[in-house]
């Protein structure tokens, strides 16, 4: 037989367990199917979280995960690769392995994944010494010799924003020619003390597991301690897509067309934390799965309420 819940939740991210975590104290029966690819894996602490500010992303859902059991939550390690619509507006969901799943509603927290620069060492050294977000790591390192990979003249704000922690800043245009930058672009980079260094990028130098410089393809090396990079966000929007979901393309990717709530343009699907944008903190994860979760549980409530009442 299918089991029934009247939400499932997949991805058990800060988004998808602050929701389920809303639910289940609602009383509703919720089901969390998570993967374990969280998006800060590679990070050894998460930041700017009030009360939790330092915290191992691993203990973070370990935490999580332990508060949505008491509310009885259940949580399934797995991976949903299908969802289908049925003749009452609710959902077929479909894991790689196990049962089809019932749900009256769905929320889609899976994220997004970052692409990297291919560029040698990046990828080896990322969420250490090779960092992307200033608010969530910059406070670690700074004052020390930041480096900024170009991956488009867009790099240039990251470059300007890291200047407020360190004001030792080198940006590396890699791939992006001298030409590609504005004047604006030059005003503010000499403003900010930012040295600006053409070539492309060719490796990093690491020394005793820490990074001391960046080599570009001329073979000239320059002392650096920290690059940030600007990773491709890549959403994961299988589930919108193969449901109809109307989809907004932005610079950062394409993501779905969502209300203030999170819910969809399909009725009873909704997004939360990076599955509907790029910029989310994971105290913003949070705050949107709470707002999703208790939105959720209203409707259901006035929709009972209503067959009851006939209306």
């Amino acid at each position: 037989m299918t089991e029934k819940y009247e939400v499932i939740v997949v991805g058990g991210g800060a988004a998808g367990l602050s929701a389920a975590l809303v639910l289940g104290r609602a009383r509703r029966r919720t089901l969390v199917v998570d993967a374990g690819e969280p998006r800060n894996a590679p990070a050894a602490h998460m930041h700017g979280y009030l009360s939790r500010d330092g915290m191992p992303p691993a203990e973070f859902l370990a935490v999580g995960r332990e508060e949505i059991a008491r509310y009885g939550v259940e949580l399934r390690h797995g991976r949903v690769v299908d969802a289908v619509r049925d003749a009452l507006g609710e959902f077929e969901v479909t894991l790689a392995e196990g049962p089809v799943l019932h749900a009256r509603r769905l929320v889609v927290a899976t994220g997004l994944k970052d692409e990297l620069p291919t560029v040698p060492g990046v990828a080896e050294r990322f969420g250490h010494d090779v960092l992307h977000c200033p608010y969530c790591h910059g406070w670690e390192v700074r004052d020390q010799a930041f480096g900024v990979l170009a991956s488009t003249p867009m790099s240039v704000h990251q470059a300007l924003m890291v200047s407020q922690w360190s004001k030792d800043v080198t940006l590396f245009l890699h791939t992006v020619t001298e030409g590609e930058l504005s004047a604006e672009d030059l005003r503010r980079l000499a403003a900010a003390g930012v040295a600006v260094v053409p070539g492309e990028v060719a490796g990093l130098v690491v020394d005793d597991d820490r990074l001391t410089g960046v080599r570009l393809a001329d073979g000239t090396v320059h002392d650096r301690s920290v690059l940030f990079v600007a990773p491709r966000p890549v959403p994961q929007i299988g589930l919108f897509e193969r449901l109809g979901a109307e989809l907004n393309e932005t610079p950062f990717g394409s993501y779905p067309v969502i209300d203030e709530r999170g819910q969809t343009t399909v009725p009873g699907l909704w997004a939360a934390g990076n599955a509907g944008g790029f910029a989310e903190q994971v105290v913003n994860a949070a705050s949107r799965g709470y707002r999703a979760g208790a939105a959720i549980n209203g409707e259901l409530l006035m929709t009972d309420l209503d067959a009851v009442a006939g209306v």
